[in-house]
Order: structure tokens, then C-alpha cells, then sequence
């Protein structure tokens, strides 16, 4: 709630997903979970609890779940929020990339320094990578197998560390 308020005292527009028991009151008539409320397929202008005036759509996925999307764009409509959604996705789609491609969470330092040493080299490693991909045309966990396997053939041809004859593992 904080962060939609700031996004509003910017002048921004904002399109976000709300959680089924969010409390919103559609008609002045009480306070009552977003799931209760009957949301048309242009989307209904209800009150946000601790915000304001809101535009809500109802998605149903073809397994049957819900999804609440929201905006403070009173004007919007189904073909905007769509499109919207769709860049929504990329994102999505780029932070997994960024977490699977480069493991950005597992910063196992403490300082700040080296959280931030951390976190931009892994975001440079993945812009590199996303760079070799968008040239050559494969996808990410292609690229991220492709490097592992090389360097796997490479150690084995020329090991560092080799077992002696007595020794077990």
C-alpha cells in the first residue's frame, strides 16, 4: 500500500495484481474481499481500502483461478491492461532469467560494499549473457548448460587436482 501511495504522489500510473481477500468497497455499501465482488469483463471502479478510488479487472485462467489485476487509471480498458500484463510477464520473465542464470540471491557476503559488488556483477554477467543469446537465438538455460559443459570438458582434460593411486573419494 505504501508503494502504490508513492507511485500516486508521483503522478505515475500503476497496474498491479490484488490479492483475492483485498478489501474493497464497490458501491458504499461496506468493506468487503475483492472475491466477493461481481467484477465485469471492462473492469469495475471500486474504493481500495486505505487508497482510493481503483480500476479492477477479473482474468479467469482456463484452469479455473482468478487473478485480481488493479490500476489507478479510472480510463483504462481491456485491451491497455492486456498489453500491460503482457510487459508485466517480460519482467517476470527477465527476473527469473536474472535469479536462475546467475544465482543474484545467494550473496552470501555481509557488508553492503560487497552485497553491491555482488549484485551489479551479476546483473552484468546476465546482460552479457542475454546479449549472446539475443545474437545467436538460444535461451538462457541453453547458454548457462553450454558454458558448464565446456568447462567441464576443459577441467577434465586438464585437471588441477587428481587422486592418487591409494586415495579413495
Amino acid at each position: 500500500m505504501d508503494n502504490l501511495k508513492l507511485v500516486r504522489t508521483l503522478g505515475w500510473r500503476w497496474l498491479t495484481r490484488l490479492k483475492f481477500n483485498r478489501n474493497v468497497n464497490p458501491d458504499r455499501t461496506g468493506w468487503r474481499p475483492i472475491r466477493e465482488v461481481v467484477v465485469p469483463a471492462a473492469g469495475a471502479v471500486v474504493h481500495l481500502e486505505g487508497y482510493g478510488l481503483i480500476k479492477v479487472f477479473r482474468i479467469v485462467a482456463k484452469d479455473g483461478d482468478t487473478e485480481y489485476w488493479a490500476t489507478n487509471d479510472l480510463q483504462m480498458d481491456e485491451l491497455q491492461r492486456l498489453t500491460l500484463a503482457e510487459h508485466s510477464w517480460r519482467i517476470e520473465e527477465f527476473h527469473r532469467g536474472l535469479k536462475q542464470g546467475t544465482m543474484i540471491e545467494r550473496c552470501q557476503a555481509r557488508s553492503a560494499c560487497a552485497q553491491r559488488n555482488h549484485i551489479g556483477l551479476a546483473l552484468r554477467a546476465f546482460l552479457r549473457l542475454e546479449s549472446w543469446c539475443f545474437r545467436t537465438g538460444i535461451c538462457w538455460l541453453q547458454a548457462k548448460w553450454d558454458i558448464t559443459r565446456d568447462a567441464v570438458r576443459a577441467y577434465l582434460a586438464n585437471p588441477r587436482y587428481q587422486l592418487t593411486n591409494g586415495a579413495t573419494a
